[in-house]
């Protein structure tokens, strides 16, 4: 298959690694220099390049800022019959993109990154198939996402911001605001230094995909559950309410099935 990914960022580095050698692979990225080390792939920086090609599959790998912007630039030079494909980590405007566009799709969500993932072992990572995808499109990558030994999980576009603002908004909002109370010292503690090394990977990640994932929709609904769930332990604190916290460990343990 003729495949061209948008983007030469890590995401898009990556599927052109593992669609290479099965397939004819092209990038398209309008900074050159990031085009240096793609391995076996066709380099592309004109839209004229993209219409020789002639893609029958197009992955869009680019910021969640620039999804819908960068597929209505190339779509004057790809044929009606070539596969559409997001992995946008929020997918909000997409269904109402692709019903305008005239184009066989498949939106995905590969829920890992290369800062966090070991990509030699994906076996314990996720990634998400949009159901309302066309078939065909759906085939492809399941079967790609099964060779990677991903977990593979399916759901609607509406289903996939309401359980991304509640898998990643939760556990990033609680990382940030661990670290928007800390200070430059060294402090004892197994749990502490948990905390910590789940931070700095956390911080490691591109600015991009933090906002991509806080700008959910979803999210400000999260965030309150949070502050409600803060507010609650702040007076059981303060008051030093030995009933009122054990019956707020019991519902938490419930919560995980601890």
């Amino acid at each position: 298959m003729r495949i061209l990914v948008l983007g030469a960022g890590k995401m898009g580095t990556f599927f052109t690694d593992v669609l290479c050698m099965d397939h004819e692979v092209a990038i398209f990225d309008t900074d050159p220099l990031k085009l240096r080390f793609v391995f076996n792939t066709i380099r592309m920086t004109k839209l004229e390049e993209i219409q020789e090609f002639d893609p029958q599959l197009v992955i869009n790998a680019v910021t969640i800022k620039y999804t819908i912007p960068a597929f209505e630039k190339i779509l004057p030079y790809v044929s009606k019959s070539c596969i559409l494909s997001d992995i946008a980590s929020v997918k909000t405007g997409l269904p109402e993109f692709y019903a305008n566009a005239g184009h066989p799709f498949v939106s995905t969500h590969p829920m890992f990154g290369p800062t966090f993932a070991s990509l030699s072992d994906l076996s314990t990572q996720f990634t998400i198939l949009i159901s309302e995808s066309d078939h065909l499109g759906k085939v492809f990558f399941k079967d790609l996402y099964q060779n990677l030994r991903l977990n593979i999980f399916e759901y609607s576009f509406e289903e996939h911001d309401e359980t991304i603002a509640y898998s990643l908004s939760i556990p990033f909002v609680s990382t940030l605001v661990f670290t928007g109370v800390m200070k430059p010292q060294e402090a004892p503690g197994t749990t502490f230094k948990r905390h910590m090394n789940i931070a700095r990977g956390l911080l490691s990640e591109d600015d991009y995909l933090l906002s991509e994932i806080l700008f959910n929709p979803h999210t400000p609904g999260q965030i309150e559950k949070i502050q409600d769930k803060l507010t609650i332990l702040l007076e059981i604190i303060k008051k030093k309410d030995t009933v009122a916290l054990k019956k707020y460990l019991t519902e938490s343990r419930k919560n995980i099935k601890a």
